[in-house]
């Protein structure tokens, strides 16, 4: 999303492997590539880098930004072998005859909503009435925003529309928009730390349809079928790797400032904090994904006009690379 986009530092910081030099030809090169700059959403790919569970199943693994075309384009076309991309991107790719499989879900729940300046007093969808919203122009935007003016009485023909672009949150909010949508982990956190408190509402505490997937580790249908055991051993170790920042936030923001210091230290520990338990939630490992899920958010899409067919849930993602849990 342009709003995380614009909250996060563009560098990438040190994108080398940090293993040794010891034992390197052996090791075959991987690229995965990430959906925005680095930040916390990330941090399982750069623990399982620096702590050397890639190097441990033979990889010596690149965390690469995205090109022009973004990593969904350059996972589906086999330019790279993953990458980092959202239910919904998934979903319309599948439609559209794209190869993208959901191969991890990072996060359990959305954690994402429309939040605001407490000065504005939007406390609740109907407030949006009335006020200026900044988004990106994408159609799900105002899908959404209108899903959940509709169970809180709200009129989304009241609310005025601005593409901002990928401007900064915080500079569009003192300048033309009352409110946008966000990642809570990153720009929420900012928010706290710079103290000028949000009011969000969280999406999914309005449809249990919009509970999605975002973000989600992406592979190809090629790479399945010529290459399982590549996606095994990633996903092997990129599980060890969330599993760890889940249970060392601490430790985990410090990896990932060892590699990308460009990031603000204080926002990435205090972001690594609050997210790190949401990783696995509720699941019984991390990265798994449910079916239900997958089909109450397309079944969304469709009903709305975003998608003009059903999804074939079955094709769309696979849990079979995860490792057992323990």
């Amino acid at each position: 999303m342009a709003v995380l986009l614009a909250a996060m530092l563009a560098g990438c910081g040190n994108q080398g492997s940090s293993e040794g030099t010891k034992g390197q030809a052996a090791l075959k090169d991987v690229t995965v590539v990430l959906d925005w700059s680095p930040n916390t959403n990330h941090t399982g790919l750069y623990a399982a880098r620096e702590l050397g569970y890639y190097e441990a199943e033979g990889l010596n693994v690149e965390i690469a930004l995205p090109g022009s075309g973004g990593a969904d384009a350059m996972v589906a076309s086999d330019e790279v072998p993953f990458g980092v991309s959202v239910q919904e991107n998934v979903t319309q790719s599948r439609l559209q005859g794209v190869p993208l499989v959901s191969i991890a879900a990072v996060i359990q729940h959305n954690t994402s909503g429309f939040a605001a300046p407490v000065d504005r007093v939007i406390q609740s969808p109907k407030d949006y009435e009335g006020k200026t919203y900044g988004g990106w122009g994408s159609p799900v935007e105002e899908a959404i925003m209108k899903s959940i003016m509709d169970v809180d009485g709200g009129d989304i023909s009241k609310v005025k529309l601005v593409n901002i672009g990928e401007a900064d949150y915080f500079t569009a909010v003192k300048r033309d928009i009352d409110f946008a949508w966000i990642f809570y982990a990153w720009t929420g956190i900012e928010a706290e730390l710079r103290g000028e408190p949000l009011d969000m509402q969280y999406i999914k505490d309005y449809s249990d349809q919009l509970d999605y997937y975002t973000p989600v580790i992406v592979t190809n249908e090629k790479t399945i079928a010529n290459d399982p055991d590549l996606v095994r051993a990633f996903m092997r170790a990129t599980s060890k790797g969330y599993q760890y920042a889940a249970e060392h936030p601490e430790e985990s923001a410090d990896l990932l400032l060892k590699a990308v210091p460009e990031l603000d230290k204080e926002l990435v520990h205090a972001s690594q904090k609050w997210l790190s338990p949401k990783y696995q939630d509720d699941a019984a490992r991390w990265g798994e994904q449910k079916p239900e899920v997958w089909k109450n958010y397309s079944d969304w899409m469709y009903e709305r006009g975003l998608i003009e067919k059903e999804l074939d849930i079955d094709s769309a993602f696979t849990n079979d690379f995860l490792p057992e849990t323990n």
